[in-house]
């Protein structure tokens, strides 16, 4: 039988055991941090029904997806995990306690075209908060902590939570009289940080038809910056020219005003009317989180208000906030700027058991007592000579090997081997345990991302 060629798709990722560790490290600390605040841990379908993902995906969805049949059934593999979620909350609305807070770390697959930190299957790690008919302003001005608190946790500092609130943008675009093509200059202005204001007038102009004194009138509203209450002062002159902008402008100052309290550090937030978001759903507060040594890799964690997401399966009015982060492209630029932890252990195991006798009894009841300790421990009993041994363990970065002979069996100790710094000790098992856990503890001390 002819052999294939073993290869992976192009803009899927396959991890090594070492990196795949350093990923699971990442989804675990997000999983911690979002339980912190309240969340509960969701699993949805990666196929759902066509009609369901393109209800109101929005832009360029369509093309993006992955579609297929299978019977009478047109299916297609989820693109985000916020529509899935909305059809979710339609469905068990009766089962369900509101405000519904859940997180998700789970696949989402876009048709896009592969490229350098581009994937078409990639991780994100969502959190969304629903309300049953309304839903507090408070919750919009608690994303921000949870963001912060995630990415310091995860080892980032020089980062920026930037926000802004699309009722500004529709009230302003109303003081214009552009209401019916709000939705177009927003997903134009989004891509600001791509193509500069240059190009985003020419798009204006061009294909969103606005007269050349709206597309400048856009850009300098858009270009105001500073303090977070300059912004805001600068933004009260506009006041009392759009209801619409007068509650954005209301929101958007409860959010700033609550931000201390919630731990989120001046320096790590900022008032940006540049952000837009493109997708359609966004009604109200709007997130976009940027490394501040790294622009060239975009949004990091992004995501805001909606308030009509479940229209499609429910009259239920369930609006909602959320964020999303893109895991597997953050996981990859990381990897890229050398700032993933290489000094934090990635090995599967703890301790590698060497039994030097025929008789296994004694390394068994050994591998059990570390286990029922929280020592992750394998026993090598492969027919293997002992250098053999020691570098398997070496290369897969075990920090302690145990030998385990007649000798040490009748004397009732452990031969325990730091292979980092060769310091070798005989001591009885639960003595050996803890100076294994110490050990560890050590070992762990440090963050996962450096930065």
């Amino acid at each position: 039988m002819a052999k294939m060629t073993p290869r992976t798709l192009s803009g899927f990722m396959e991890l090594l055991p070492a990196p795949q560790q350093q990923m699971e490290r990442i989804m675990e600390i997000l999983r911690k941090t979002y339980s912190l605040y309240g969340f509960t841990p969701l699993d949805t379908p990666v196929i759902e029904s066509s009609e369901v993902l393109l209800a109101k995906g929005g832009g360029e969805t369509e093309k993006q997806i992955y579609r297929f049949t299978k019977g009478d059934a047109d299916l297609a593999l989820r693109f985000d995990l916020t529509v899935p979620l909305a059809k979710y909350v339609a469905l068990h609305y009766n089962d369900l306690s509101f405000p519904f807070r859940r997180y998700q770390i789970g696949k989402v697959y876009r048709g896009e075209r592969a490229q350098r930190g581009r994937f078409r299957e990639f991780y994100q790690a969502d959190i969304d908060i629903i309300g049953d008919g309304k839903l507090s302003i408070l919750n919009e001005a608690e994303i921000p902590s949870i963001i912060y608190k995630t990415f310091s946790t995860l080892g980032l500092k020089r980062f920026q939570i930037r926000v802004n609130n699309r009722k500004i943008l529709n009230g302003f675009y109303d003081m214009l009289g552009l209401s019916q093509r709000s939705g177009d200059i927003m997903r134009t202005v989004d891509k600001l940080d791509k193509i500069g204001p240059e190009k985003v007038r020419t798009l204006l102009t061009s294909e969103c038809g606005l007269a050349e004194e709206q597309a400048e009138e856009i850009l300098k509203f858009i270009a105001i910056s500073g303090a977070n209450s300059e912004v805001l002062t600068a933004l009260e002159g506009y006041r009392g020219r759009s209801e619409v902008f007068d509650q954005g402008l209301d929101e958007l100052g409860t959010v700033v005003r609550y931000l201390s309290e919630f731990g989120v550090p001046a320096e790590n937030f900022a008032v940006d009317l540049t952000i837009a978001r493109g997708l359609d759903y966004y009604t109200g507060t709007v997130y976009e989180t940027t490394l501040l040594d790294h622009p060239e890799i975009g949004s990091v964690c992004s995501g805001g208000r909606y308030d009509n997401l479940a229209e499609y399966y429910t009259d239920r009015q369930l609006p909602g906030v959320g964020i999303s982060i893109g895991l597997t492209r953050l996981f990859y630029v990381l990897g890229e700027q050398g700032m993933l932890n290489p000094e934090l252990p990635t090995a599967p195991a703890d301790v590698l058991i060497l039994p030097m006798t025929e008789d296994l009894t004694a390394a068994i009841s050994l591998a059990t007592a570390l286990r029922e300790n929280g020592i992750r421990a394998q026993i090598h009993g492969e027919e293997k000579k002992f250098k053999q041994k020691i570098s398997y363990a070496d290369k897969l970065g075990i920090p302690y090997v145990i030998f385990l002979g007649e000798d040490e069996i009748q004397a009732g100790v452990v031969a325990c081997k730091d292979l980092a710094t060769g310091e070798q000790t005989k001591l009885d098992a639960a003595a050996t345990i803890y100076r294994i856990k110490a050990g560890l503890a050590e070992r762990e001390k440090g963050s996962v991302i450096l930065g």
